[in-house]
């Protein structure tokens, strides 16, 4: 493994606070410039099998799950994942964090049986760490409740989540952005329960919470801007939903991808609305 010159990782780690900025603005095309560059700063300085490697190559995992690139981010958090394991020991918090973003991106990307087991790793690896009331264990134990709920096991996966929310709550605050994530989750069991109304309450209050927390036009919002919108459409208030998946395209911008499934999503449900629409003026 490579030793960082002077300066490299100061370099590296300027690089990389000011990437994680611009994602959470909504930034993501500047985002991925300042990461690659990033990257070649740590590769060219400190070979490419560092952890500062692997720290940018994760970093480029996030960012791609976000975009919809999930091809590159598995490849990113895949050489983040070989290199770290090499590195470190077993109990390492650095692999809880790979492990939770493998995790979340078979998620993203719907193979939810290949991410439970990451999943799992991540939430056994950080409670041995922390012990069960700390927020990383919490965000772990929400990620893998997200998971749960995908494979029909919305039980285990309630318990999770109320147990990660009561964590955030207290440490965090009720205004933070991992109790809107929590609360998110919520709503989606509440919808695979048939509590429409609940739901629906459950994913304006997340809307609201991240508008607060990010800004009324950063594409973070436009998860539960489609699901607000989904929700809507379902309880039969095509306008509610209808201006929801507007908003939610208006976010994402030209900041995803073209075929970012969420995007897609979001077309089709909206032509959906319309479509139910004309139908019903027409048969008027």
């Amino acid at each position: 493994m490579g030793e960082a010159t002077p300066g490299t990782g100061s370099r590296t780690d300027a690089l990389l606070t000011l990437s994680q900025t611009l994602r959470e603005q909504g930034r993501y095309r500047e985002c991925d410039g300042t990461l690659r560059r990033a990257l070649d700063i740590a590769e060219r300085e400190t070979g490419p099998d560092s952890l500062l490697v692997a720290r940018v190559c994760n970093d480029l995992g996030v960012l791609h799950k976000y975009t919809g690139r999930f091809g590159d981010s598995e490849r990113f958090y895949r050489r983040a994942q070989v290199i770290i394991e090499a590195d470190v020991e077993r109990g390492h918090p650095f692999l809880a964090d790979i492990y939770h973003n493998l995790g979340g991106l078979n998620h993203a990307r719907g193979t939810y049986a290949q991410g439970e087991p990451f999943a799992r790793r991540s939430v056994e690896i950080r409670q041995r760490i922390h012990g069960p009331d700390h927020p990383k264990v919490a965000a772990d134990k929400a990620a893998l409740a997200a998971i749960l709920q995908a494979l029909g096991d919305s039980e285990a996966a309630e318990r999770l989540l109320l147990d990660a929310l009561a964590v955030f709550e207290k440490v965090l605050g009720p205004e933070d952005y991992e109790v809107a994530s929590c609360l998110s989750n919520l709503a989606a069991i509440r919808y695979a329960k048939g509590d429409l109304d609940g739901a629906e309450a459950g994913y304006a209050r997340v809307v609201d919470l991240r508008e607060k927390i990010l800004g009324e036009t950063n594409p973070d919002l436009a998860v539960p801007l489609h699901n607000l919108g989904v929700t809507a459409s379902r309880r039969g208030r095509p306008e509610a939903a209808a201006a929801a998946f507007h908003r939610a395209l208006a976010v994402l911008g030209d900041e995803v991808d073209a075929e970012h499934p969420l995007r897609l999503s979001c077309l089709r449900e909206l032509g959906a609305v319309r479509r139910a629409a004309k139908s019903e003026h027409d048969g008027g």
